[in-house]
Order: C-alpha cells, then sequence, then structure tokens
C-alpha cells in the first residue's frame, strides 16, 4: 500500500535527508512544498493543504533555525514563527485525521547544566541556556503538542531530539554558520592560501557530539515506522521524546584535528584560549533509540569527508 509522506521543510539540511531516505522505497509517494507553495505559518492555508492532499505520515522538520547571534537578535521571530509552524501543522493533521507524525526537535531544549550524558528525563528539570531559549522553548511545546494530541485523541504523534547535526546542505556561511561548517570552509580556504597556521577559539577542551545528518534521517524514519506498542513500551505518555545521537563525544582540539586531516591542511593549529569555551560537555544518552533497535554508524572522519565532498561539489552556491 501506498503511503502519502509530507515531509515539512524539505529543503533544509534535516529535511533533505529524510527525503533521500525516503526517495528509496517503493511504498511512499512524497508530497512536497516549498515556502512559495504553502506558507507554513498561514493557519488556513496549511489546514486546506492537508484536507485536500489526503497525507498519511508527516516528517515536521520545518522551523525557523540559525546561531548565537541570530538567537539573541530576533528572540521573538524565533519563538513566533517556530510556534505556529509546529502548531499549524500539528493541528492540521489532525483534524484532518492524519495519524502519525514525527516531530524534530534539538538537544537545546534541556536544562543549560544537565546530567552528562542527557537523558531524556532531563527535560523541564532545569534553568535553559539563555542564548537560545526562545527557540528551545517552542521546541519544548512541540513536544507537549504532541503528546496532548495523542492523550486527548489517541494520536500517534512522536519526537526526535538530535544532537548537533552536520552534512549536506548545510550553511556554510562564514559568518553565521554552525562549527563543523565553519570549520570546513576556515581550513578549505587556508589550504588554498596555503596559510602558514589555522586559529581555532578556545582551548580545545570542551567536548561535543556530531552526528551526521543522513544517520539522523535514518533513525527518523526507523522512530516512526516502529509498531506503536514498541514506541509506547519504550517511553511514557508525558515523556514520550526520544534522543537521537552517537553517544560519542570529542574534544574540540580531535574535531578540529580530524578536519585539517580530512581537508589535507599541512599548517599549524593554535587555539586562542582567551576565547570562550562554552559549555564542558554536551552529549546525549541515545539509551531508549538503543533500546528501540537504531544506533549510528558512521564515524566522524567518514562523515566529514562526505560532508566536504558535497562542499566542494556546491561551494559555488554558496560564496560570499
Amino acid at each position: 500500500m501506498i503511503k502519502r509522506v509530507f515531509v515539512a521543510g524539505h529543503n533544509g539540511m534535516v529535511g533533505s535527508a529524510i527525503v533521500r531516505q525516503l526517495e528509496q522505497r517503493e511504498d511512499v509517494e512524497l508530497v512536497l512544498r516549498s515556502k512559495r507553495e504553502l506558507d507554513l505559518l498561514d493557519q488556513a492555508a496549511v489546514f486546506d493543504f492537508f484536507i485536500n492532499e489526503k497525507i498519511d505520515e508527516v516528517y515536521l522538520a520545518a522551523a525557523k533555525v540559525g546561531g548565537i547571534v541570530a538567537n539573541n537578535t530576533y528572540p521573538a521571530e524565533f519563538i513566533y514563527q517556530n510556534l505556529v509552524i509546529e502548531s499549524n501543522l500539528i493541528h492540521s493533521a489532525h483534524l484532518a485525521n492524519v495519524k502519525k507524525l514525527l516531530f524534530l526537535g534539538s538537544s537545546c531544549i534541556y536544562p543549560k547544566h544537565a546530567e552528562q550524558p542527557m537523558t531524556e528525563r532531563a527535560l523541564l528539570t532545569g534553568v535553559l541556556e539563555p542564548t537560545n531559549e526562545p527557540y528551545a522553548i517552542a521546541k519544548i511545546a512541540g513536544i507537549k503538542l504532541c503528546e496532548s494530541y495523542n492523550r486527548q485523541y489517541g494520536r500517534d504523534y512522536r519526537s526526535v531530539m538530535p544532537t548537533n547535526l552536520y552534512g549536506m546542505n548545510d550553511n556554510f556561511h562564514p559568518q553565521n554558520s554552525h562549527v563543523i561548517p565553519a570549520l570546513l570552509r576556515r581550513f578549505h580556504e587556508a589550504k588554498l592560501a596555503n596559510s602558514p597556521e589555522v586559529v581555532a577559539w578556545g582551548t580545545g577542551k570542551p567536548l561535543r557530539e556530531f552526528l551526521y545528518v543522513d544517520e539522523m534521517a535514518a533513525a527518523s524514519v526507523h522512530v516512526m515506522e516502529l509498531d506503536e506498542a514498541t514506541y509506547q513500551q519504550h517511553t511514557e505518555p508525558m515523556l514520550s521524546h526520544i534522543n537521537v545521537g552517537t553517544g560519542i563525544d570529542c574534544t574540540i582540539r580531535e574535531l578540529v584535528e580530524t578536519v585539517a586531516k580530512v581537508i589535507g591542511y599541512q599548517g599549524a593549529i593554535v587555539f586562542d584560549s582567551s576565547k570562550p569555551d562554552g559549555t564542558p560537555r554536551k552529549l546525549m544518552d541515545v539509551s531508549r533509540l538503543k533500546s528501540l533497535g537504531w544506533q549510528a554508524c558512521v564515524t566522524l572522519e567518514e562523515g566529514l569527508t562526505k560532508t566536504y565532498k558535497w562542499f566542494l561539489e556546491n561551494q559555488d552556491s554558496f560564496r560570499g
């Protein structure tokens, strides 16, 4: 039986990876809409879309995202737009009798000083990181929307919370990209310019976890396709989200050295300890996901190599 699957946010890094996974399936008919074709902030348009398109399943990967500067500069946009997008999609899916939906969140839902590694139970146990609190609040609301529709209407709406992601279709902008695309671009340009050294911020000691985005997509499809009894057996009605990560972290120094190796940069690497390190450690506990039969297998070096290859093939599209 063919199922019609709507991937909201299919042009983004995560959404496009989910599309790549589902394109391989013979039992899936993908339904995709660009921002121009469907404004997810427009409640009436979203409702009409669901009623007319007879959607069977939804992957909710659409979101307003950005780095620290963007989150600090536009907090109102981050909380408002994300709340509206997820509210419109989840409520309209319910009204159109869509029984299955997967909401994609973020590890920033957890308290700033959560015990490491962070388990799902850490949710709502402490103060959030101030710089992206509005975004985190919206993502927490998405989890609770899913749980509330499950409890009141018997829906099967699930949530997954990824660790730090990287890969194809990442943002390589020189000013507002995240750490891996920023490093890949910096070392690539240093190699081209024969720069004698590359400076990295901080001491290199903080620990971080990174997951290749196609693995996130594979995990998302795996979680979506679990039978309802299995999913409920490993979760709770009001603690239903699932962490998605590798369960393995590395120091920023190890990350930087691996990026240099992948790119073939031969110069010196200098750590500027006058720059901030940030949180000492941020690691997801993925035991719940493993108990459900999925774990990551792409190593950091493998994932970086694939990402760099994609960067080289597409760099003309994001010069500047």
